[in-house]
């Protein structure tokens, strides 16, 4: 039987003038939707999982829009909640080459922000899944969606399910009178999969220092809350927009591991590429018998969103092993 996947967060729509035209120059915009958490639900299904999708919608056109690119991509949505009237929305200008890429947010007020507990029956969604999945960014939009996602992660240690949270978040984010060092320490000494970086460690938990080691960083982070079983990040390097390196890391509480950093030398879109490496991690977490080979899988999984548009990494289990064997040719596949 296929893993079972359930993700927790908004969904947004986002607006991008076509290419890589400024806003400036547009007359139009492209229109996809994503979230991070979504992000990893679709490209789990797109690797050939069950997933699952929790968020809240608009009850209007656009909450159904967004529902239905879900659908299409894999996601399951029956415990898609609805209610109020507004979706959140992003503007992306993609950068290139010296250019850097530009974002910029309209989601104060959304249908997800005004999100409460009792909207969602967490043991009926969590009900035979292997894998729950919630990032930094939920706790970051509201009180109610910090105390829906508690809520969510302490269901799953109740289940025996196991819990990733890619925790990293931004400091403008929290709004609502809490601060990400209030808040999140709780949801982290639920989980089982951190995904982060030395720099979060250090302003989120106090822990290590700026600058410092990636490891040394993850071991106070463990030593701090037990329950975690192993701290995963990459380490990118930005050549250009349109160049870029990537390699993952591991801490596993006893060694510190490293993937094969991956050239990518033509980005096409660098948006989700983190989703990307965190459903390749969950991915692999479930499917391979030793971490290496799941550090590995998440690699290739992150490398290869750089070549596809949108938020999603829509690429096969055999893509993402063909790139982990070596094979960068790009051959067309007959």
């Amino acid at each position: 039987m296929p893993k079972k996947l359930i993700t927790f967060g908004e969904v947004m729509m986002r607006l991008s003038p076509p290419g890589y035209t400024k806003f400036s120059q547009a007359s139009s915009f492209d229109i996809v939707f994503g979230g991070g958490e979504a992000n990893v639900g679709i490209s789990c299904g797109y690797l050939g999982m069950k997933a699952a999708h929790v968020t809240r919608f608009p009850d209007n056109a656009l909450g159904k829009a967004a529902t239905q690119f879900l659908r299409k991509h894999w996601l399951s949505t029956v415990d898609v909640v609805y209610g109020d009237n507004m979706l959140g929305k992003y503007f992306l200008e993609k950068g290139a080459v010296h250019r850097p890429s530009e974002v910029i947010y309209e989601r104060e007020g959304s249908a997800f922000s005004l999100i409460q507990p009792h909207m969602v029956n967490w043991e009926s969604v969590l009900e035979g899944a292997d894998w729950f999945h919630w990032t930094g960014i939920t706790p970051a939009i509201s009180e109610g969606a910090a105390m829906c996602c508690l809520e969510a992660i302490k269901t799953a240690n109740k289940m025996g399910i196991k819990v990733s949270g890619d925790i990293n978040s931004r400091k403008n984010m929290w709004k609502y009178g809490k601060t990400m060092q209030e808040v999140m320490p709780e949801l982290v000494k639920n989980t089982d999969i951190v995904l982060t970086s030395n720099r979060g460690i250090h302003e989120i938990f106090g822990l290590g220092e700026l600058g410092g080691g990636f490891s040394s960083s993850a071991k106070l982070l463990m030593e701090k809350y037990p329950r975690i079983e192993k701290v995963v990040g990459k380490t990118r390097k930005s050549i250009s927009a349109s160049h870029q390196q990537i390699q993952g890391k591991m801490w596993d509480g006893k060694q510190f591991i490293k993937a094969e950093r991956l050239d990518i030398t033509h980005v096409i879109d660098r948006v989700g590429t983190g989703d990307a490496f965190a459903s390749g991690i969950i991915y692999g977490l479930l499917h391979y018998d030793n971490d290496m080979d799941a550090l590995n899988f998440a690699t290739a999984a992150c490398a290869l969103k750089h070549t596809v548009l949108g938020d999603v990494n829509m690429v096969s289990v055999e893509n993402v092993t063909s790139l982990m064997g070596g094979d960068t040719s790009g051959k067309i596949k007959r």
